[in-house]
């Protein structure tokens, strides 16, 4: 081989492995941004109940009502990223909407500004959801997916490392210095995270929106509904769409029926911020000598996420499966909402101890934060890849929409059962009522599982 040769080679192996000078922009964006998100989102449960003097169940209600609305919002922001303005300009304008809800949330300390800024928030928070990682993406060229999969797993380093710390130093600053600081500090963090992506807007491969070409998801699934003629929904989709198309919105269709079990599983995840908060409050929260905030207490779960994540990886799925037992995506998630109906068994343990008058530290919430963690490494980590795997590539968007909708459910279902009142917020009754919940629903799952039929479009 020539010099020349060897060169260009070894240029184009390092190329490989390095990552666009422009990724730094967009990871470094990411960081402040979900330091912003879980800084504000740690202390608002806190702040509705002991300034704003809500009653728990409102309180609850809201917070529910906010983090739904993170989730639906992406669809919105998927369409106009695509269709009309871009991912650059998308997540450009709607983190400028994010600044602005995190301005009214700190200058106007009331349901009007609470209800104002949550909403700006969720729209900013949501719409740009889902245009970051694609956006990461388009950066990386063909030959360069070994530096694109280290840089998914940055950003989920980025996310674990801003929750951790903010959900520490968010509810110390309430404490301290009271809502305007602590919303705002967040607020401000924010805005650096919009300039700094703003500074890379001249180095990044900026992709064009592009226009419907009328074979989607929803529009297949209508032509199957309302054709006229004989034949199956997606036998009557083939003859307008083709079969490829049909095949892929049938696959959307599969995995989307066996995933409605698993918004109940964000409806126990998510609580972690809300009626775990509470009963926190409720607790001892003096230990070693430090006094912890009822809301730093969640800090544990990046924490033990980023340290389950390699444990369960390398280390109890291999192991469990050379036993016999083959802990395919979808056992693993039956056996994380069993997991995370048992966080809810230990929260109501708890909960009888605390109303039978007994004292108890903090610090026992560890277990059931161990117990939801190694759920959420199970459920959430794994759901997420293997709906990846599910569907076309002309189908990913959608059938990530999907995923994401799971998590807009789960939140509708709690603000329900908190409306409703079946029982107290944060009283052994809840707690006992969602785990029962959850056990159904893990059964339904793994009933819905074992009928459903595995595809594998990972390059398709």
């Amino acid at each position: 081989m020539s010099t020349a040769a060897a060169t260009a080679q070894s240029g184009t192996k390092s190329e490989a492995g390095r990552f666009p000078s422009q990724i730094k922009f967009i990871v470094g964006n990411e960081a402040c941004e979900r330091y912003s998100y879980y800084g504000m989102k740690s202390i608002l449960v806190v702040f509705m109940i002991q300034v704003l003097l809500m009653q728990e169940t409102q309180a609850t209600w809201v917070y529910h009502q906010f983090s739904s609305l993170c989730y639906l919002f992406p669809l919105l922001g998927a369409f106009i990223s695509d269709r009309i303005w871009g991912k650059y300009k998308t997540i450009l304008y709607l983190s400028l909407v994010y600044c602005v809800g995190h301005a009214v949330l700190a200058l106007w300390e009331n349901e009007a500004g609470l209800y104002a800024g949550l909403f700006l928030i969720a729209l900013g928070s949501g719409g740009i959801k889902p245009c970051v990682s694609a956006h990461v993406g388009d950066q990386f060229k063909k030959g360069q997916e070994a530096a694109l999969a280290k840089v998914f797993n940055l950003f989920y380093f980025m996310i674990n490392f801003g929750s951790f710390f903010s959900t520490l130093i968010t509810p110390w600053t309430l404490k301290h210095y009271g809502p305007s600081v602590a919303f705002g500090v967040p607020g401000v963090l924010m805005l650096i995270a919009t300039v700094i992506f703003w500074m890379g807007r001249k180095q990044y491969v900026h992709m064009p929106p592009t226009k419907a070409d009328g074979n989607g998801f929803l529009s297949t699934i209508k032509t199957g509904l309302t054709a006229e003629g004989t034949g199956t929904i997606w036998e009557k989709a083939a003859k307008k769409h083709g079969q490829e198309a049909a095949d892929g919105a049938k696959s959307v269709w599969d995995i989307t029926k066996v995933f409605a079990a698993v918004s109940v599983f964000w409806a126990l995840f998510d609580q972690h911020g809300s009626s775990w908060v509470i009963q926190a409050t409720k607790m001892d929260l003096m230990f070693m000598g430090i006094q912890f905030e009822a809301s730093q207490i969640s800090a544990w779960n990046p924490i033990m996420v980023m340290v389950l994540i390699p444990i369960f990886s390398f280390g109890v799925y291999p192991g469990i499966t050379a036993l016999g037992y083959e802990m395919t995506p979808l056992r693993r998630m039956t056996w994380g909402m069993l997991m995370t109906g048992f966080a809810f068994v230990l929260a109501a343990l708890i909960q009888i101890q605390l109303d039978g008058g007994n004292q108890l530290n903090v610090m026992f919430q560890f277990f059931q934060y161990l117990v939801i963690t190694i759920a959420e490494v199970m459920v959430s980590i794994t759901g997420l890849e293997f709906a990846y795997t599910q569907a076309p590539k002309s189908m990913k968007s959608s059938i990530m929409s999907m995923w994401l909708l799971t998590v807009f459910f789960g939140n509708q279902l709690v603000s329900f059962i908190t409306k409703i009142e079946l029982y107290p917020v944060a009283s052994a009754g809840y707690f006992w009522f969602f785990a029962i919940t959850m056990g159904i629903f893990a059964l339904i799952f793994a009933y819905m599982a074992s009928k459903y039929k595995v595809r594998n479009y990972m390059n398709a």
